[in-house]
């Protein structure tokens, strides 16, 4: 099983224990793979970020 469907499942979890049923596996997979691609924007952000600060130290 990949993090992605188990991200996936933990979601459909959730949200079947806030009473909310009505979301499809196909469906929680597409949102846990957006989760996946915004974090990985995320992080590259902020390595460019930590990259940017290091250099204006370094001048």
């Amino acid at each position: 099983m990949s993090v992605k469907s188990i991200v996936a499942k933990i979601l459909r979890d959730e949200l079947t224990s806030m009473g909310i049923r009505s979301l499809t596996i196909q469906e929680s997979e597409r949102i846990a793979a957006h989760i996946f691609e915004r974090i990985t924007d995320l992080e590259l952000e902020l390595a460019a970020r930590d990259l940017a600060s290091a250099s204006r130290h370094r001048d």
